[in-house]
């Protein structure tokens, strides 16, 4: 616990510091963040407030591995999983402030990258860490082989996870409140699975110290993220959390159980999902704006009411999570 506790500390200090070195760089070579235009109109102030932010957590959480890890397979693995997930992200990033738009990668170019790294870090899991292919089923706590369909049902699940937490970050400290939140979640996970491990041989204590270096991160960038934000964290940074979150999950076994610890960025690109699909089906909007923080907002709720309702609510799927977890 000490040593978790270690990572969290050295991850916040060490991103507290990286702040000011960064965000007047980032400024100063206008790595500016341009706002969609079919977005709320109150959105637009925010226009050339800097992004590639992500890179300030990143810096974070390796620091503290570098400092706490023991360097497992395991923990190398989610290391790997957080960074390329991550270039991802940057290179989508580059290409937006290249072009000064809203878009960079197509979504065919992002969906090939996530799906081909996906492929390979599950097979990472499964071949290498000796994961095997079988999942748990929450509460019951019974396993179910799925043989070589666990690639398939998990790789679509990690670019699923990946994307929703790309889609929740909207709102100024959104998506990073609610990813501290996930990642002391599976801090815990993680430190409940030393004593009875889901997967024979990984160092849970490892994942548990990255668990809780990327949330000492994220508790870092808030700082810079909250509103009014000093800075976003990009693609760079949302991918990245969502491929550490997805990598955590696949080897504590809670790829089932993951969609209610982050039950926000499920709900999140569900609502995506739905309006797209009511609208091409129906011709009409199921919400005023999707994601669903959009929607609230366009009711008149504040920024920071939308983003504090939505913490609230990833408090409690957290600690839903935490207590169907069958380890």
């Amino acid at each position: 616990m000490k040593l978790v506790l270690a990572a969290v500390v050295t991850a916040l200090v060490v991103g507290l510091l990286a702040g000011p070195l960064l965000i007047p760089i980032l400024r100063k070579y206008k790595f500016g963040q341009t706002i969609r235009s079919d977005g709320p109109n109150h959105h637009l102030k925010k226009a050339g407030t800097p992004t590639l932010g992500g890179i300030i957590f990143l810096i974070a959480f390796i620091v503290s591995i570098l400092f706490w890890g023991n360097g497992s397979p395991a923990l190398l693995t989610v290391v790997s999983a957080v960074l390329l997930f991550g270039f991802i992200g940057f290179a989508d990033d580059s290409l937006k402030i290249h072009h000064h738009q809203s878009l960079g990668l197509t979504v065919k170019q992002k969906m090939f990258f996530q799906f081909v790294l996906s492929f390979v870090l599950i097979f990472i899991a499964e071949k290498i860490l000796g994961r095997g292919t079988e999942v748990i089923i929450p509460v019951i706590g019974t396993s179910l082989n799925l043989g070589w369909g666990y690639y398939i049902f998990t790789a679509v699940l990690m670019v699923f996870m990946v994307n929703a937490v790309n889609l929740t970050d909207g709102l100024d400290g959104l998506a990073c409140g609610i990813s501290f939140l996930v990642f002391l979640g599976y801090a815990l996970i993680c430190l409940l699975a030393i004593k009875n491990a889901p997967v024979i041989g990984i160092d849970y204590l490892d994942l548990a110290m990255a668990a809780a270096a990327l949330a000492g991160g994220c508790l870092a960038f808030l700082v810079f993220n909250h509103y009014p934000a000093k800075v976003f964290m990009g693609d760079t940074g949302s991918l990245a959390l969502g491929g550490g979150i997805m990598m955590l999950a696949i080897l504590t076994k809670t790829e089932i159980i993951v969609l209610l610890i982050g039950g926000v960025y499920f709900i999140e690109a569900i609502s995506v999902v739905l309006q797209v699909a009511s609208f091409k089906l129906r011709g009409k909007r199921i919400f005023l704006m999707s994601p669903l923080h959009h929607h609230y907002e366009m009711k008149g709720w504040s920024e920071n009411k939308v983003v504090y309702t939505f913490w609230l609510a990833a408090l409690i799927c957290v600690l839903l999570g935490l207590l169907f977890t069958t380890f």
